[in-house]
């Protein structure tokens, strides 16, 4: 029986402690008042997590919840050092998104990171040797070692694919997988009969191919808990292109336009984002079609949104071929969109949901946004600094600190003023060194740039003149 596919984990990790200094004093033959030699403590194992490839669901972290880093050993006499605690390795698949359990803010994900440091040991105390001065000769004291970190995170299995196939249960999905790659999903005639996700390569040409996953099905009212509800999307939050199966023939009493535009509902309830994303329209079960007319009612209406669509049968292979040249050709199309287009991207922030105190539901709208571009293009986020509370302002910049946005615009919309000093020092300080700070209005002087540049910003924006941009930069 194959083992159950479980996609989502929650776990304590806590790193080692540091050992502690020791006490202790030089005693040898012949020498009088030997002095202090008590040596350090060691330094805690840390939490450390590894992708490995050949993992391909969190099925290991059902049985361990705790994982435990190994403490530094305490400092000895003669100055020695106590042993290192030795790192604790967490080996998880590759795609596997780490969160706060408390927060739900994206810690780190592991689909463009090999190894990644989830709580770092403590440092090891010092010995009574450092604390030898003229006038405490023998110092009867050392320093304790540092906890530990300790945190607890979920895990989220999120699949690499490049194309997703979405649609109502029993259209066709698992069939047409099964037909371009030697991937073997559970096929039957029956509503849910994949119940994991799957993945099959499905190679077009010589060094031409791609990776396509197969959902479970979605049907109406999904957001609100029918079916399998929304839970495997996530799976497809990272594809770039989706293939939408629609019945043609309407072989259990649906209307083929309804069904599409239900789906296409339920994706928008799920993420604006991943519905907004390019799609290819397949009228499958042609071979099952006793009326064209909602077959080619369906072609009219997707063909009328923009959309391409073809005429599928996956059970008879007819139009299979037609279908993969496409989707190959569309891939094609978007990276050579993301390697010649736009080489910074605007984030926008979801201020309703942040006053309303929805910090989860506007953490994950910019989760989604950043993953598409993170690590391609630069990221910028828009941070109208008049509109937030202080306490919104923490919230919000340490939102964007861990979402992985490359650098944070501050400017004021509603009062057409810039940025002030003390705003720019306030973000500086949460943000880190990693985010750059960009400053968009009210720059009128070139010691005004200035300041604003010793306080953390790194660019000015367009509304300082080229003159004073130029000058306050050189400065810097």
């Amino acid at each position: 029986m194959a083992a159950p596919f479980v996609d989502t984990a929650r776990i304590t990790v806590r790193a080692g402690n540091g050992g502690n200094g020791a006490v202790a004093f030089h005693r040898e033959k012949y020498v009088a008042n030997g002095g202090p030699d008590g040596g350090d403590g060691g330094r805690g194992g840390s939490i450390v997590l590894v992708t490995d490839r050949n993992l391909s669901t969190l099925m290991d972290f059902r049985y361990k919840r705790k994982y435990v880093a190994e403490n530094g050993a305490d400092g000895s006499g003669a100055r020695r050092t106590g042993k290192d605690g030795k790192d604790l390795i967490i080996r998880v698949p590759e795609g596997t998104v780490i969160r706060d359990a408390e927060t739900q803010q994206i810690i780190q994900d592991m689909s463009g990171c090999a190894r990644y440091v989830l709580a770092r040991g403590g440092r090891g105390g010092w010995g009574n040797q450092h604390f030898a001065t003229p006038t405490r000769q023998a110092p009867r004291f050392a320093k304790a070692g540092l906890p530990g970190q300790s945190r607890e995170v979920v895990l989220e299995l999120k699949l690499l694919a490049d194309v997703g196939l979405v649609g109502f249960p029993n259209v066709g999905k698992s069939t047409l997988l099964s037909v371009v790659s030697k991937a073997h999903p559970k096929i039957a005639n029956y509503h849910f009969t994949t119940l994991m996700p799957n993945l099959g390569v499905v190679y077009v040409d010589e060094g031409v191919s791609f990776v396509m996953a197969d959902i479970p099905g979605i049907i109406e009212g999904a957001s609100e808990g029918a079916g399998l509800g929304h839970d495997f999307l996530r799976h497809i939050d990272r594809c770039r292109l989706l293939v939408h199966l629609v019945d043609a023939s309407g072989s259990e009493g649906r209307d083929p336009v309804e069904d599409f535009e239900a789906i296409c509902a339920e994706l928008k309830e799920y993420s604006p984002e991943l519905a907004s994303r390019p799609m290819i329209v397949c009228g499958n079960k042609t071979d099952l079609l006793f009326d064209q007319e909602g077959a080619d009612a369906l072609k009219e209406h997707v063909e009328g949104l923009g959309l391409p669509y073809f005429p599928l049968s996956a059970a008879t292979h007819q139009g299979v071929k037609p279908l993969i040249q496409a989707i190959a050709a569309k891939l094609a199309e978007l990276r050579e969109c993301m390697a010649n287009g736009a080489t910074e991207v605007d984030v926008a922030l979801n201020v309703l949901a942040i006053k309303s105190g929805r910090l989860d539901v506007a953490q994950r709208e910019l989760d989604e946004l950043v993953r598409c571009a993170v690590g391609k293009v630069q990221l910028k986020a828009v941070f109208e600094h008049a509109l937030y509370t202080p306490e919104e302002k923490r919230a919000v910049l340490q939102m964007l600190r861990s979402s992985g946005v490359n650098y944070v615009k501050i400017q004021n919309m509603l009062s057409g003023h810039g940025a002030r000093v003390e705003d720019v020092r306030f973000a500086s300080e949460i943000l880190g060194r990693n985010v750059g700070i960009k400053i968009d209005g009210g720059i009128k002087t070139l010691a005004q740039a200035e300041e604003l540049l010793a306080a953390g910003a790194t660019r000015l924006g367009l509304t300082a003149t080229a003159k004073i941009a130029e000058e306050a930069l050189k400065n810097a």
